[in-house]
């Protein structure tokens, strides 16, 4: 049967399903340009507001995870234990580049494709860009020999990985379509997806420096991530967690790597930076069969951050991709830190009651360490570290975080906008669980 384009956008704008066929001539068009821009807006559009059934879904994803390379661990070397985890996006999120690393040292291997920070939300591959030589794009050798090697190796999406997400996400990106669930999905899970995993462990984070704000926009789309990716193949759990707080201690592209070497050596582990990254690697440990349950798996991770053997992993990462051979030793020396650093007190004295992350996250937009457009280039040396936690006492000298900037007039400019930020109270806030949910294929039977 020919395949055309408008029949297919006409059948979908008329609230209809579509066939695995037609899904996979619509992404073969989109992949290979036969399919026009404004027929590509189309179908998106038609798809945001009409949404798509299970079976459409799965047949999406794996449509466009087939429109390129499938990494395929056996013949590469890797017969088992590949898994990987995927956040939605945060400010401070700096869990894969302790994840990783922790996970390697347990005993998996970790693939991560991971993505630069668009808006108020960082990107992983921005963190490692601030490490000097490290290479986010390496050929498919040079990844597979670091991942076999070290264990873990986190890059950037290679041409050939999922080709048809990066146009169908650049023309909703211009068409206000971003927010479909439907497709939303597709892109997060073709890429991964395309990265041969055995299983994998999504982090979809809720509240103000979160995209999905509202938490029950965050569970649909942890809902559908898990069930499409079961659909496909992938045993995958979610975990709903809290961004109305910075996670960790820092934000910014070389104040969170410092931070990152800093949990992995023992010198600083905050709490609840703690709690994410332990419950995404066990989940992956016991997933793949290297912990027997998530009490073997903390003592596994235990013994791994304890020994140094996960410390050791980062470094063989680093400099398998070409890094410093001695980064973990001495990152301070090799990370360029914005030089200015410029204490932001809370000027009155109470509790921490609330923080407005997105707002934090584009005071760093505002100091040039994030982008609004995917083609700008950013400051990795400027951030901010130190933040107090929401429920912190504090007095009018006591730091809400410490700037770190290229000038003073940066730092001061960076300093209000973190004071309007952080709401200061004369009570001390319930505390919140940073973990709210956990979800899985099984617990959705017969809900879905």
């Amino acid at each position: 049967m020919t395949f055309i384009p408008q029949e297919v956008i006409r059948k979908k704008r008329d609230g209809l399903e579509l066939d695995r066929t037609e899904i996979r001539a619509m992404v073969r068009g989109i992949t290979d340009g036969s399919v026009s821009e404004g027929q590509v807006a189309a179908f998106a559009m038609a798809v945001y507001f009409r949404g798509m059934t299970l079976g459409e879904r799965v047949g999406l994803t794996e449509a466009m995870r087939d429109s390129g390379r499938v990494l395929d661990w056996p013949s590469l070397g890797i017969k088992r234990g590949v898994a990987d985890k995927h956040s939605t996006g945060g400010v401070g999120d700096k869990v894969s580049l302790i994840l990783g690393p922790l996970a390697a040292a347990c005993g998996l291997f970790v693939p991560m494709i991971s993505g630069r920070g668009l808006g108020h939300t960082g990107g992983t591959l921005d963190k490692f860009d601030a490490i000097p030589g490290y290479d986010t794009a390496p050929d498919l050798g040079r990844f597979a020999k670091v991942v076999r090697d070290a264990g873990c190796a986190i890059i950037g999406q290679t041409m050939d990985l999922a080709p048809a997400d990066r146009r169908l996400y650049a023309v909703r990106d211009v068409t206000a379509t971003v927010e479909s669930i439907d497709l939303i999905t597709a892109s997060i899970l073709s890429k991964k997806l395309a990265a041969g995993l055995g299983g994998l462990v999504m982090d979809v984070k809720f509240g103000s420096g979160a995209f999905m704000r509202q938490y029950d926009d965050a569970r649909e789309l942890a809902r559908s991530i898990v069930t499409v990716a079961e659909g496909a193949g992938v045993p995958t759990t979610a975990l709903l967690t809290d961004m109305n707080e910075v996670l960790g201690r820092s934000v910014g592209n070389a104040v969170e790597v410092r931070e990152a070497v800093e949990f992995l050596t023992g010198a600083s582990r905050e709490p609840r930076l703690a709690e994410v990254v332990l419950a995404c690697a066990g989940e992956m440990l016991v997933m793949e069969g290297a912990a027997r349950d998530m009490d073997d798996a903390a003592r596994k991770m235990e013994e791994a951050l304890a020994s140094g053997a996960a410390a050791e992993r980062f470094g063989r990462m680093v400099s398998g991709l070409g890094g410093p051979a001695d980064f973990v030793e001495r990152a301070d020396d090799h990370l360029d830190i914005a030089p200015v650093e410029l204490p932001v007190p809370a000027g009155t004295e109470g509790f921490i009651t609330a923080m407005d992350c997105r707002a934090v996250g584009m005071a760093l937009v505002g100091m040039g360490g994030g982008r609004t457009r995917a083609d700008q280039s950013i400051d990795h040396g400027v951030g901010m570290s130190g933040f107090a936690r929401i429920g912190a006492p504090v007095t009018p000298e006591t730091p809400l975080c410490v700037v770190h900037a290229r000038t003073e007039e940066q730092a001061r400019t960076a300093a209000d906008s973190i004071r309007a930020a952080v709401a200061v109270g004369e009570r001390r806030p319930e505390e919140r669980p940073v973990i709210r949910e956990r979800i899985t294929a099984k617990q959705m039977e017969g809900t879905c």
